[in-house]
């Protein structure tokens, strides 16, 4: 996949989050870490809620970085981007983002890369 220069590379798990921007180009891509900012996040779940404490605040986290996000891009600060994330964690995100960043998003990945190197990133992307 090509990764258009100056697209933002979301990586987001159940608790954690990283940031990317591609500062190469589309065919050769590089990786800069983009300091992630503080979420307040709240937990959004009603009380009568079946779901656990874990998936509870999970859901909370996913709902701040999708809000982060939808801001960003409504403030033109993101143009688009690329968001990685396992199955449950991409599932909240989807429910969270606005059509603005629906429409940023040039691809998704269902995978847990929390952690991972720039090149395993690129690589991961790269598979599919």
């Amino acid at each position: 996949m090509l990764i258009p220069h100056g697209t933002v590379i979301a990586i987001v798990d159940g608790k954690a989050w990283e940031l990317y921007r591609n500062a190469g180009t589309e065919a050769a891509p590089e990786l800069a870490a983009i300091d992630t900012p503080a979420l307040a996040e709240h937990n959004h779940s009603s009380g009568g809620s079946r779901a656990s404490p874990h998936q509870q605040d999970e859901t909370a986290h996913c709902a701040a970085v999708a809000d982060w996000l939808n801001r960003q891009v409504q403030a033109h600060k993101i143009g688009q981007i690329v968001l990685i994330a396992p199955p449950r964690a991409l599932g909240e995100l989807r429910r969270e983002l606005n059509k603005a960043t629906q429409h940023a998003m040039i691809r998704e990945l269902a995978k847990d890369m929390i952690g991972h190197q720039p090149l395993e990133i690129i690589a991961a992307l790269r598979a599919k």
